[in-house]
């Protein structure tokens, strides 16, 4: 878990998909080997929270596809703050429930 932006207004988490080392003793290993890593679920996703009205989306599957590439985009040109939010608001909108805080 990656937190990617955190504003006053917006929370941008990437959730990646757990790993699990393979089922091999560490001093079985020969010079130079290493433990295999498995996703347990190979996929991840982006968590958007809009602190404003407390209400959070998930995005995975195609969802966490489109947001990658806008994350890529923004890495190639740098953008303002304001635009970046505009878009998060676009994506917060997706939004059905207020987070419930314990």
């Amino acid at each position: 878990m990656h937190t990617l932006y955190d504003s006053d207004t917006y929370s941008v988490t990437h959730m990646l998909a757990n790993a699990v080392a393979a089922d091999v003793p560490a001093d079985t290993l020969k010079e130079g080997e290493q433990l295999l890593i498995v996703p347990r679920l190979a996929r991840h996703g982006f968590e958007i929270v809009d602190k404003r009205s407390g209400k959070e989306v998930y995005l995975d599957g195609s969802w966490a596809e489109l947001f990658q590439q806008q994350i890529t985009a923004w890495q190639a040109k740098t953008p303002t703050q304001e635009e970046v939010e505009d878009k998060l608001e676009q994506y917060a909108e997706l939004a059905q429930n207020p987070v419930v805080l314990h």
